[in-house]
């Protein structure tokens, strides 16, 4: 599967949508509004994200594999240097965008990107082992650092970012997406883009595999909610049940990243069904092509989405309503600027800045 995989497109342009209105929810902290609504916004939370890490991480896969087969140091040299030079360039553009957007995931994805660069070459288990590594590294950090130390957790802002021991700390431990354990993603997509997701009996292995997965993570950590109750017997607050046995994004524990891994799994495969059942539809076409630009779109929801709002005061204190609909119309908007973009250039116009300066 070296070519460019209309599935991936598809579901990097669901996960763009999903991030958007996981981030237009947190800029607006809508605490009113129809309680459906807010369920529905809480689904995407911390899963979007990990979804489009996967997809980094196959998209990684698919640019050294060249390299990778041919043994030779010269092209495994040359292709670890491009993914260096990605790193530093998402990390550059990510710092930058920062001061504008705090959640920025950016700056994280250029470390995670570091990491490819050393581990492209090993084999699968290796792979797999490191991935594995990395997550349970996370709990065990929590055992040595305060992981809520920078955070103002009723306003969901880390202080102190610009401080060397806030922004190690930040970047590698208790950020919005840290290297610990997030990584996990790009590296266990790196070893999906190994798999050959043309296959029939393979997708369904994998379908079939994550869903069983994700409901056994799922109800496991919901019984043992429900068996502590209000954690008076284990003389833990409420509060504390919920933050270690929740399978939510903070903190990312491990029941977390199997959890989001494989709920990001299933949507991947059935993206790739999709796209494939339906490659006539123009409306898998479309979207194909916006998740081509997700790179911009990520960007743009920011600059010019939120940006309207804020100047006309709509930013902030929101329902839950408009949060949802002011998503829907940014997405809406976002598909219909990707199809006019792609009908003149072949990438998306930071794609293609990216992919200058990188390459």
């Amino acid at each position: 599967m070296s070519q460019r995989v209309a599935g991936f497109d598809l579901a990097r342009a669901l996960a763009i949508f999903a991030m958007i209105i996981v981030n237009f929810k947190i800029a607006m902290d809508p605490e009113t509004g129809h309680s459906l609504l807010l369920s529905f916004a809480g689904l995407f939370e911390g899963r979007a994200s990990a979804l489009f890490v996967i997809l980094a991480g196959i998209g990684v896969t698919f640019i050294t594999n060249k390299a990778r087969a041919s043994g030779e140091r010269f092209f495994i040299l040359k292709s670890r240097l491009s993914l260096l030079k990605r790193g530093l360039l998402l990390i550059s553009i990510g710092l930058l965008f920062t001061p504008i957007w705090e959640a920025d995931i950016l700056h994280f994805y250029g470390f995670y990107f570091l990491i490819a660069a050393v581990t492209f070459t090993v084999n699968d288990k290796v792979l797999l082992f490191i991935s594995a590594l990395i997550m349970i590294s996370f709990p065990v950090l929590m055992l040595f650092f305060n992981y809520e130390q920078n955070w103002n957790w009723v306003t969901l802002t880390y202080e102190n970012f610009w401080t060397f021991d806030g922004m190690v700390r930040h970047i590698i431990f208790n950020g919005f997406h840290p290297v610990f354990p997030w990584a996990t993603f790009l590296l266990f997509g790196m070893w999906l883009g190994r798999l050959d997701l043309s296959q029939a009996f393979m997708r369904k292995r994998l379908l079939i595999g994550s869903l069983i997965t994700l409901i056994i993570t799922e109800c496991s950590f919901y019984f043992i909610r429900a068996a502590i109750g209000d954690g008076s017997a284990l003389e833990m607050a409420p509060e504390e049940v919920a933050f270690l046995f929740s399978t939510s994004i903070i903190p990312p524990l491990p029941q977390y990243i199997i959890s989001a891994g494989s709920s990001a799994v299933v949507t991947l495969v059935t993206c790739l069904y999709f796209s494939e059942r339906y490659s006539e539809s123009n409306m898998i076409r479309w979207l194909c092509q916006t998740g081509k630009v997700s790179l911009t779109l990520y960007v743009a929801h920011v600059i010019i989405g939120m940006g309207l709002l804020d100047s006309i005061g709509r930013l902030e204190n929101q329902t839950i309503n408009f949060s949802l609909l002011s998503a829907l119309i940014f997405c809406v908007f976002g598909v219909i600027f990707s199809v006019t973009w792609l009908k003149f250039f072949e990438t998306g116009p930071l794609e293609w800045i990216f992919r200058k300066v990188a390459s």
